[in-house]
């Protein structure tokens, strides 16, 4: 049964979050050789991962005190993330990094619009609601749309290669005087246009990765921004902080921000030789 209420969406990669701090005194202790075997082997299996058809993976040095790195990987199943931090956790170099937070979702296009499309079109061909035929019309409906040059190209593309990057989870409101759920669907999808338009404002300037983790994480979406100049991070969620659908219905979880930078980086991070480049 699909509730008119309930706006679909379609699914892409799952994702996986990983931050840890770096024990640096711990790894410059030990000897050059053994620490340039360590990172070689972590090297590899970076590049192995964002190779792969299957999934990608992002690096990233955070900056502040939550954190030293940031792993981001891409999988097309549930299993590939739990295949990918086994083999994370199985590297020599997992004894220098602790675990501070992790978070699980899975790439996600809303389509609040779309939504109200296909339940018009199907009234208009006068098909009753949850029949075989309705359902049938339907998932042709939102196939369709999932193969549109505008969604499909994102439900599969490899993390952004770009400088910067920022995480941070969230939730739509849901208390006794604000909450979400309760208002129409028009008026969360008239918000919802309203809040995607600031987004679309930046276009260019930054790359947003939008992953929903309802039922798989403590908040209900991921928020993943890429940019070439860190200061639009501030602008972008500052601006949209004054839509109604985040000043009114938005809580925001723990940010986390830092440097993107190559795989082959990766012993000048664990070393501290300057600071990592993307390339």
């Amino acid at each position: 049964m699909r509730d008119p209420n309930v706006p679909e969406s379609l699914e892409g990669w799952w994702i996986l979050h990983r931050m840890f701090t770096l024990d640096r005194r711990a790894w410059d202790a030990l000897l050059e050789k053994r620490r340039h075997k360590c990172a070689v082997r972590a090297t590899e299996l970076v590049e192995h991962l964002r190779s792969s058809e299957d999934g990608d993976l992002g690096l990233v040095q955070l900056v502040g005190h939550k954190g030293d790195l940031m792993l981001t990987h891409y999988a097309r199943s549930f299993d590939g993330l739990a295949y990918a931090q086994t083999l994370v956790d199985k590297l020599e170099l997992r004894r220098y990094l602790a675990p501070v937070g992790s978070y699980v979702s899975v790439l996600e296009v809303g389509l609040y619009g779309a939504t109200g499309k296909i339940h018009a079109e199907l009234s208009e061909r006068g098909l009753v609601p949850n029949t075989g035929e309705w359902a049938a019309a339907f998932d042709e409906l939102l196939a369709k749309e999932g193969e549109s040059p505008y969604v499909a190209p994102r439900l599969f593309a490899k993390v952004p290669r770009r400088r910067y990057a920022c995480f941070y989870p969230m939730n739509k409101r849901r208390g006794e005087v604000q909450n979400w759920y309760m208002l129409g669907f028009e008026t969360r999808a008239k918000m919802m246009s309203e809040h995607g338009a600031v987004g679309r404002s930046y276009r260019g300037s930054v790359t947003q990765v939008i992953s929903g983790s309802i039922g798989f994480d403590d908040y209900e979406w991921g928020v993943d921004l890429y940019a070439d100049d860190p200061l639009v991070f501030k602008k972008l969620v500052y601006e949209m902080r004054f839509d109604e659908a985040s000043a009114r219905y938005g809580e925001f979880g723990p940010f986390w921000a830092g440097l993107q930078f190559a795989p082959e980086q990766l012993e000048a991070f664990l070393d501290g030789d300057g600071v990592p480049q993307l390339l």
